[in-house]
């Protein structure tokens, strides 16, 4: 191949990835400009109650939407609680987010048989997901610093030794 093919496969591979990424609803909440405001909503908790975007004020927050057929979100939970514990004392949260076609008997039995420490919230509508880019493939993981503002997105596990510098860098800002 010589550097002309390269270079325009490369083009169509950053196209293409471009493409996936926007897809995925990234286009939609990144910006050149810095941090972006987290959507306005309403999360419904497992125990009736509401939190809003507004309640993630003052703390570094992990907003994970998930589901329990997700075998990726199954496989990374171990390590969101974990980071949840490492963190929590310290100004950091997470709220798991259901999506609105995992039945809430599958969601409500997930969390008390794996004991997950944090808030679950089931957005039974999908508002929540559309709100927050039009959601659609789990894992979809927010990191939302102590401003309200979405600081990364992770479509897929995140790199968990990555996010914990980045949630440090974020915990010790004021």
């Amino acid at each position: 191949m010589n550097k002309t093919s390269s270079v325009s496969v490369c083009r169509i591979v950053a196209v293409l990835a471009l493409s996936i990424l926007s897809i995925a609803g990234v286009a939609g909440l990144s910006g050149c400009s810095g941090d972006q405001a987290a959507p306005n909503s309403t999360f419904v908790l497992l125990d009736g109650s509401k939190q809003t975007t507004a309640d993630l004020k003052g703390k570094v927050t992990l907003v994970n939407f998930w589901a329990t057929s997700c075998v990726t979100c199954v496989a990374e939970m171990p390590k969101v609680i974990s980071t949840y514990n490492k963190y929590k004392s310290q100004g950091y949260d997470t709220l798991a987010v259901a999506m609105s076609y995992d039945p809430p008997s599958y969601v409500v039995n997930y969390t008390e048989t794996r004991k997950l420490p944090f808030k679950v919230a089931i957005d039974n509508t999908g508002a929540v997901a559309k709100a927050w880019g039009d959601v659609q493939l789990t894992p979809t993981t927010y990191l939302v610093n102590k401003r309200g503002e979405i600081v990364k997105q992770y479509v897929g596990e995140p790199d968990f030794v990555a996010l914990h510098k980045l949630i440090e860098k974020l915990l010790a800002e004021t």
